[in-house]
């Protein structure tokens, strides 16, 4: 705001084209040294180069090369289709509407809702989290279409009287070709003169007005629903649908944390895939090797060899950390898809990359 109200200070001080030249020598000046700044502090180690994360999000296919626990995480993985149609409903077809309706009148407002659409458009696909950055352009741009449907089928203009020097409502009484026409016509369809529309377009506005308004509860009644159904569920305890259509909770993740809590010993360390990390610590009240805040993927990578191996490698590795209990979950009885046999090609990479098969027998893997 400082810049801003020091450039309007300027403009005012200076001619208009003297002002553009100094302008674009000061923007073109302060972009570089910044872009300079940023690149001799990442050099010399003072702030931190850019994350693999971030990386991902131009390259969709540099985590998976080069770090795959980012890759390995549900809410990194390029979005699909039907996650687009299940977030936004009926919006995945306004929003289009309401960034053409912005081309209209590219005044400041619409170019950022232009510039914003098409950047969170393209990073909503990239990572599924960043659907976040799309929602709110989505939400104007599509009340920019609604409102815009509103206008032209419910706000109705009358044409205005016409004044002393017009009769029949054009100037100096010159009738028009349409006059003509209307005076040539038989009596049997006089009534074509001054038609009766008022009953037709009240008929049209009440359609139109039921139809937004049928799309709008719709709107929040599927919102609703995927608040209450997909976004609102614990990840503890998870509800899932047997085949005859009633409803099973699963309740095992609590249950086996409150088992560690009452039969081990308050010192027990537990050595599990890193997702589980937090939830350990926190009701089971015991240690363990990883967690979601581990950052030494050494360390993650050794978990997972020690998960994907056989128990002659697997045994000495547990040992060397202290282990005293393995907690994996198999989902295979119940049909939970979200079990570590889902994860354990993500292991075998993660371990890969730190832990080279080369380095070790064949037989010694499964």
């Amino acid at each position: 705001m400082q810049l801003v109200g020091f450039s309007e200070y300027i403009r005012q001080q200076m001619p208009s084209k003297q002002f553009q030249t100094l302008l674009r020598a000061m923007v073109l000046l302060v972009f570089g040294g910044a872009f300079g700044l940023l690149v001799l502090l990442t050099v010399s180690g003072t702030i931190a180069p850019w994350t693999g994360r971030f990386y991902s999000l131009w390259d969709t296919g540099y985590a998976k090369v080069h770090i795959p626990i980012i890759a390995s995480v549900s809410e990194h993985q390029p979005t699909a289709w039907p996650a687009f149609f299940f977030d936004l409903n009926m919006l995945i077809w306004l929003f289009p509407a309401g960034v053409y309706m912005c081309f209209r009148q590219l005044k400041d407002e619409q170019v950022f809702i232009v510039i914003y659409a098409v950047l969170a458009s393209y990073f909503a696909g990239v990572m599924v989290r960043l659907m976040l950055t799309l929602t709110p352009v989505v939400c104007v741009a599509a009340a920019m279409a609604i409102s815009q449907i509103l206008d032209t089928f419910l706000v109705s203009s009358q044409p205005p009287p016409p004044g002393d020097g017009q009769t029949n409502g054009t100037p100096n009484g010159s009738a028009t070709v349409k006059d003509k026409v209307t005076a040539a016509l038989p009596e049997s369809l006089r009534s074509t003169k001054s038609p009766l529309v008022g009953i037709y377009s009240y008929l049209s506005k009440s359609l139109i007005a039921g139809a937004i308004t049928s799309y709008l509860l719709l709107f929040v009644l599927h919102c609703t629903w995927v608040t209450s159904n997909a976004y609102s569920s614990p990840s503890v305890v998870l509800a899932s649908r047997l085949p005859d259509g009633s409803q099973h909770i699963i309740d095992d993740y609590r249950e086996a944390y409150y088992w560690l809590r009452q039969n081990t010993e308050s010192n027990a360390k537990i050595m599990s895939w890193w997702d589980y990390g937090y939830q350990i610590g926190g009701m089971a009240d015991r240690p363990t090797l990883v967690d979601n805040n581990t950052w030494n993927n050494t360390h993650i990578a050794t978990v997972g060899k020690a998960m994907s191996s056989r128990e002659e490698v697997s045994w000495p590795i547990m040992r060397q950390h202290e282990v005293d209990y393995v907690l994996v979950v198999f989902g295979g009885l119940l049909g939970y898809s979200g079990d570590d046999i889902n994860k354990f090609l993500w292991m075998v990479r993660i371990a890969e990359g730190k832990h080279p098969i080369s380095q070790f027998p064949q037989h010694e893997f499964h």
